[in-house]
């Protein structure tokens, strides 16, 4: 599969995640979503420690390393992820 074929595959669940407060478990696989998105769009993160949700679709994700990124759903409908 590509890297697109991926990220599409992933928007669905990230807009279901996205929706409203998670519990803990919610928040693992939130983490591990953003994590993959990340990667997939070839970025330096390594694992998304922490996720600071700013509106539906529209988080602020902290890497291990260091790294932040602002990842969300663009009008098109594509993942994004920008560096903060």
């Amino acid at each position: 599969m590509t890297a697109r074929t991926w990220v599409s595959a992933l928007t669905f669940p990230l807009a279901a995640l996205c929706a409203g407060p998670a519990p803990a478990a919610e928040d693992a696989a939130l983490l591990k979503d953003l994590t993959s998105v990340i990667a997939l769009l070839g970025l330096p993160c390594g694992q998304v420690v922490s996720a600071k949700r700013q509106a539906e679709n529209d988080h602020i994700a902290t890497c291990k390393n260091g790294s932040r990124y602002r990842v969300f759903v663009n009008p098109e409908g594509r993942v994004v992820a920008q560096k903060q």
